[in-house]
């Protein structure tokens, strides 16, 4: 009877168990209760241990109460493959090959946020399928200088192209339970001295050129956390920042997210507990390669935090602040019970990664409209350069992958070619013949012991009776080229690229160069060059991409987002200052002296000195007339929006895709401002004939400027321009209007 009896108590407590779920459970529940219910439960070295790593990549959950481990991977442009728990060492997983999409700098260049909610939405697929719950990007640091080695992983030079691009980026990636990790707050502009540089800038130019992508990628893109930059700013490094992190980011901004150290960004307790960072990671390493081993409980929030608890020399606000922010993630990324699964290696993936690469391939110049090659026409196409068959997915920092395939330029163009033409192939130049980066390898042999001379030789041979020679060479993702941690040399191709440019120029009129990089080049050839195409770093489906564009397929649409200058001291960060090339294990004070005039803010001040190709540039195939822009008031009060209306029309014999660009102008200020800055731009795409009306609305915010003085946001009353463009240099029609 005992037993009976027993069950059926059994059975009646069941269902009270049920109704007695802990609250941080309840998914039906607001995640602040979940979170503060959780927080109740956790004990001190819980809390501890959560907000430093355990393993390279991962921090500790809370087994006990079943809250996941948090998993970190790099990158911006692919899943990183996996290492060991505790070194840097490949895992030598079979299973952990990704696709590799374009560099930042070409989805920057599509001008297009339909491109990167695309680009997130798969790059964050890929991030869950592996189970990781933070994605390490995108970086949206603003180009300062076309020496920075890690450029290729930003969105250019422009805050507002920045922060319109980065936005549909992080919320593509956090549709899938993954958190996007924007990088790298703040003031990262170049790889030398990266950890020692405290940068002096001047508060406009902070709030007005290198934070609004920041803001945005919050206030918009609603972003679940922000990685702290290596450098300092106003003496204290960027990871755990008094002015940045907690007055900035989490007051003004109010960002409810987690801040996550760069890898060996942590260089104090006392400042990691008070300024603002939530999680640290790689500690006493260099952030690639190098590191102590198992050293997690002696990090700078390890046990060095818990002895200061208990010791009472600190108390523990701080400690849960970082850790209701943990557990926002958890509950937003891990715990989400209805987090979608993921997908890896889809034809959908490939198919957006072609996709994002032909619409951010710019055409440079077209003289004689070279492009697109006909196939009908052409019965020998060669191909020249190291480029064309270098694998570009492995190396350049943590951004380097393990793909599961990549296309090289020539093979794409061999492709598409098919049987319609010869396709012939000379090195031209020996840049880095390796293939290997972080026990990654690509099997491919590259070495060549020729001569510059004999290489040139065979070249010119191979291109003297060709129809089309295509070149296709630039930068790689070797140190002091496109490459974390060092900075390039100079605006100059390596490796003697612009010899053997000028000698198939003079070998052959109809020459094309494809330059692949994520930075600008100097060009001495470019009067000799029919035709020029930037092609960035592509990812795994480069080659079909170059191949659609170049045959046609594609019509090109890629603007560049930042200015390619004629000369380095062209560029303010090298004439005005400063930048230094030196390394030093000191701290360096380095002053933006340029301020606010940056790229073509710089370039627009300057009356005699000209860019090679200004921000905004890039050609079609088709050709584009603009009607003459109206707006629909001459004078606009301070709560107010004003509308712009411009007509574009394709005139040309080919669908196309044109980039209009809006661009303020404040014609009197208290304070000085740059010519011009742009506030808008759509991508309207046009059938051969057909013409569209493109409207932009805009209020006070795109009048405005920061006042240091006042620390706020001031629109001033006056006359304004809005400048309608093809690009910073190619000005279709001007609107004169009034702010009151």
């Amino acid at each position: 009877m005992k037993k009976v009896l027993f069950g059926l108590a059994f059975t009646v407590a069941l269902p009270l168990l049920a109704q007695q779920k802990p609250v941080y459970l309840d998914a039906t529940k607001p995640i602040e209760e979940r979170v503060e219910d959780a927080l109740k439960r956790l004990t001190l070295e819980e809390k501890v241990a959560m907000v430093h790593a355990q393993s390279k990549f991962s921090s500790a959950g809370v087994p006990r109460l079943g809250i996941p481990e948090n998993w970190m991977t790099d990158g911006p442009h692919g899943i990183r493959p996996e290492v060991l728990w505790d070194e840097w060492d490949q895992a030598g997983w079979t299973n952990d090959s990704c696709v590799a999409y374009p560099a930042l700098t070409c989805l920057a260049a599509t001008w297009n946020p339909d491109m990167s909610l695309l680009y997130g939405k798969s790059i964050g697929e890929e991030a869950r399928y592996r189970n990781k719950n933070v994605l390490l990007g995108p970086g949206v640091n603003i180009y300062r200088t076309p020496l920075n080695g890690r450029n290729f992983e930003y969105m250019g030079e422009d805050p507002y192209l920045a922060s319109r691009m980065v936005v549909p980026y992080v919320q593509g990636v956090q549709q899938n339970g993954v958190a996007a990790c924007v990088k790298h707050y703040a003031l990262n502009n170049q790889e030398i001295n990266r950890h020692t540089t405290n940068v002096i800038v001047d508060d406009r130019a902070l709030y007005e050129i290198y934070l609004p992508a920041f803001k945005a990628a919050v206030q918009e893109g609603k972003t679940w956390a922000i990685m702290g930059a290596y450098n300092l700013y106003k003496g204290q490094h960027a990871c755990h920042n008094q002015y940045l992190l907690n007055d900035i980011l989490k007051g003004e901004w109010g960002f409810d997210g987690v801040v996550v150290s760069d890898w060996g960004g942590v260089h104090d307790t006392d400042q990691s507990i008070t300024n603002g960072l939530d999680m640290e990671f790689g500690s006493w390493t260099d952030g690639l390669a190098n590191g102590s081993s198992n050293a997690y409980d002696n990090y700078y929030l390890a046990m060095p935090y818990l002895e200061r608890i208990k010791s009472g020399k600190v108390g523990t606000k701080e400690l849960d602040d970082k850790v209701r922010r943990i557990l926002r993630l958890s509950f937003r990324t891990t715990m989400d019970v209805n987090r979608p699964l993921g997908s890896m290696l889809s034809p959908e993936h490939y198919e957006a990664a072609r996709r994002i690469g032909e619409e951010g391939i710019v055409l440079l110049q077209n003289k004689g409209s070279l492009l697109p090659i006909d196939l009908n026409k052409a019965k020998k196409i060669a191909v020249i350069g190291e480029n064309a068959v270098k694998m570009m997915t492995v190396g350049g920092g943590s951004s380097s992958l393990k793909v599961q395939r990549e296309l090289s330029p020539l093979d794409g163009i061999k492709k598409r070619v098919g049987d319609k033409a010869e396709v012939v192939y000379a090195r031209g130049y020996v840049g880095d013949a390796r293939g290997e980066y972080n026990g990654v390898v690509t099997g491919q042999n590259l070495k060549d012991d020729r001569t510059p001379e004999e290489l040139i030789a065979e070249a010119v041979k191979v291109a003297a009776d060709a129809d089309y020679v295509i070149f296709i060479g630039g930068l790689n993702k070797s140190n002091n080229q496109d490459c974390e941690d060092t900075d390039r040399a100079g605006l100059g191709l390596p490796y003697g690229q612009d010899a053997v440019i000028t000698a198939l120029a003079k070998a052959n009129k109809n020459l094309v160069v494809i330059n692949i990089s994520g930075n600008a080049v100097a060009m001495p050839w470019i009067a000799e060059v029919p035709s020029v195409m930037q092609a960035w770093f592509l990812g795994s489906e480069a080659g079909n991409s170059i191949a659609a564009v170049l045959m046609g397929d594609a019509n090109p649409s890629g603007k560049l987002p930042f200015t390619f200058p004629v000369r380095l001291e062209d560029v303010p960060a090298h004439s005005v200052g400063e930048y230094f090339a030196e390394r030093s294990k000191k701290v360096v004070d380095m002053k933006y002296n340029e301020g606010i005039f940056v790229g073509y803010r710089w370039a627009d001040k300057q009356k005699k000195v000209k860019p090679l190709f200004p921000f905004g540039h890039g050609l079609s195939y088709t050709t584009f007339v603009y009607g003459k822009p109206a707006a629909d008031k001459k004078v606009m009060s301070a709560d107010d929006q004003i509308s712009f209306t411009v007509t574009v029309k394709n005139t040309g014999d080919r669908e196309g895709q044109e980039v209009v660009q809006l661009y303020i102008s404040d014609k009197k200020s208290s304070l000085p401002r740059p010519v011009k800055e742009l506030k808008g731009f759509k991508k309207v795409k046009l059938a051969p004939g057909e013409e569209k009306e493109v409207t932009f609305t805009v209020d006070k915010e795109a009048l405005s400027y920061f006042d240091d003085a006042q620390h706020s946001w001031v629109a001033e009353p006056g006359k304004f321009e809005a400048v309608i463009a093809a690009s910073a240099a190619d000005i279709k029609g001007i609107v004169p209007f009034e702010l009151k």
